[in-house]
Order: C-alpha cells, then sequence, then structure tokens
C-alpha cells in the first residue's frame, strides 16, 4: 500500500471541504478504493498509487475550481469528476463580466461557455436545456457584458406570458405589475449584475426593456441584444414573429426547455419546430445544455434523470 500526503495551501479549506467537512465525506465516497485523512492543510492518502495519482489530479482541479470561482458546490465536485468542466478550468475568456460589490460572473459549466463563445459568431443563438442549466442568467450576462461594452444600444428581454394566455388584463393593477410575477427570473438575474439605482436608470430610459412577447409584434429591433426566455411556450406562429423582428446589428439568443412545454396538446412548439427546421442555417448556433450543466440545488440533476426514464 502506497501512502503520499498533500499540502493544500493559499485557498480556504472550508471552502474546499466545507462545513463539517460535509464537502469532504463527499469526496471520500467518490474515491472508495483509497483512505484520505485530512488534517487542516494536511491531507493524506493511502492507496494503490494509480488512485493516488487519480484522486491529487482531481483534487488540484478542485482547488483551481475555487481559486477562479471563490467556491465549489458538491454538484461541481461531481462534474469535475467526471471531466466536463476540466477543459474550461483554465480559459480566462469564461469570465462573462465583472458585476456589482466585484462579483465575476463567468461561464461554469462547458456548454455555459460555448454560449459566450457561440453568440460571439453568429447573431441567433438557441440555447435548450432543462430547469437549472443556467441558460436565462448567461444570457442576461451576455447582453450585459454586451451593453457595457458599447457593442449594443438597448436590452430587450421578454418571455410568452403563456399562464395568462398573454391576456393580462384581467389581473389588477398597472402593467408593471401585472408582467413582474411572469418576468421575475429576468428581475433577478439583472439585480445581480446592476446596483438597484443604476438598474432603474436603465429601466426608466429604457435602455433595458422587459415586455411580453406580444408587444414584439410590428418592432424592428435594431442595435440591441433580445433574448427570448421560456421559448418553448411560442407558438410557431409567435416563434417566426419573434424571429423576424431581428434588424441591423442586433443579437438574439433564445432559451428554452423541451420538457416543460405548457402549450395546449394540439399546437406544436415553436421552439421545437425552429430547432428542427433552422438548424443548418448559417449564422444560428444551437447549444444543447443537459442535466451535467445544473448549477441549482444537487438534487436537481437527479430529478432531471428520472424525469427522462
Amino acid at each position: 500500500m502506497n501512502e503520499k500526503l498533500i499540502i493544500v495551501n493559499n485557498i480556504d479549506i472550508i471552502k474546499l471541504f466545507g462545513t463539517n467537512n460535509h464537502k469532504l465525506n463527499k469526496i471520500k465516497t467518490l474515491f472508495p478504493k483509497i483512505k484520505i485523512i485530512a488534517r487542516g492543510e494536511e491531507v493524506k492518502v493511502r492507496g494503490n498509487k494509480k488512485d493516488i495519482n487519480h484522486f491529487e489530479e482531481k483534487l488540484i482541479s478542485f482547488i483551481e475550481h475555487i481559486k477562479m470561482h471563490q467556491n465549489i458546490t458538491i454538484n461541481q465536485i461531481e462534474r469535475l469528476m467526471e471531466g466536463d468542466e476540466k477543459e474550461i478550468l483554465n480559459i480566462k475568456k469564461n469570465i462573462i463580466l465583472h458585476a456589482k460589490n466585484g462579483k465575476t460572473i463567468t461561464a461554469k459549466t462547458v456548454n455555459q461557455y460555448k454560449m459566450l463563445s457561440e453568440i460571439s459568431k453568429v447573431d441567433m443563438l438557441f440555447a435548450i436545456g432543462p430547469a437549472g442549466t443556467g441558460k436565462t442568467y448567461t444570457a442576461v450576462a451576455i447582453a450585459v457584458k454586451a451593453l457595457k461594452q458599447k457593442l449594443i444600444k438597448r436590452i430587450i428581454l421578454t418571455r410568452p406570458a403563456i399562464e395568462a394566455g398573454e391576456n393580462l388584463g384581467f389581473l389588477p393593477g398597472d402593467l408593471k405589475e401585472k408582467l413582474d410575477p411572469y418576468m421575475q427570473p429576468i428581475y433577478d438575474a439583472l439585480f445581480d449584475m446592476f446596483e438597484e439605482e443604476k438598474l432603474k436608470r436603465l429601466l426608466q430610459d429604457r435602455t433595458i426593456q422587459i415586455a411580453p412577447l406580444a408587444f414584439m409584434r410590428g418592432r424592428t429591433l435594431d442595435n440591441a441584444f433580445v433574448i427570448l426566455d421560456e421559448g418553448q411556450n411560442t407558438t410557431k406562429k409567435q416563434m417566426k414573429m419573434f424571429l423576424t423582428r431581428m434588424g441591423v446589428g442586433s443579437k438574439f439568443i433564445i432559451t428554452g426547455d423541451e420538457t416543460q412545454i405548457d402549450l395546449p396538446k394540439n399546437q406544436e412548439s415553436g421552439l421545437i419546430h425552429a430547432r428542427n427546421n433552422l438548424n443548418k442555417i448559417k449564422g444560428i448556433s444551437f447549444v444543447k445544455l443537459n442535466e451535467k450543466d445544473v448549477i441549482r440545488h444537487k438534487l436537481i440533476k437527479q430529478i432531471i434523470k428520472a424525469y427522462k426514464k
């Protein structure tokens, strides 16, 4: 039996092993063939030489992740074990933007990085995948980056208010109050990227516009970054209407989850129709996200797998 002592320094051990060693305990389950003993900065490993080397390689990738993202979750540890994030760990270009309070927003998975990479090459991108994969958040961050770099003049964010049948008149309050429940995920992302007063000014002067899909009809959107969220809940007609709003100097990102379609059963999703019919057009890219991109609670990955079955 071989033994190796590994010294972990220049990072917060709590971030690596977790409070009460809950992350360390998870790591131990991922390496059942070796014995891992951690005391402060010292990690002693006993076992087969090949297994020890594999553990050390993965431990280094966990540490690199913490240095880049300031933290690591159990879900991210599992993804790194599978090798899905290795290719972006050392890519400095995965930084999307520097947000409020010095926060750095990065592409945290390979497919999020593909979103960032592809939209720099094309003007229209479809990001399709299940809940929790960061589609909307990443898209909004990319749009904010373009605005800060003055590559576009405005950001337009839209969703189909399918739960209300796009007929919001029966709801109480003014238009903003009626729309806010449907637009909340977009607001959440924006509040993470702008100071509150700055965001209020951008909304007031319409540099950032948030509106239901029905309000896009008849517009031509020039010099704008436009995001259609929840694209699976558009009809073919609505999707065509939206896509043909694209004007000069604009970028479009369409996000959606094919497993959460709320349309009547006799209506085909505009997202699925677009995926099947536009995927060979030059200048349009498709990025497929999956459970490996989930960055919410660790249970979501298991839930997505269970529903696939």
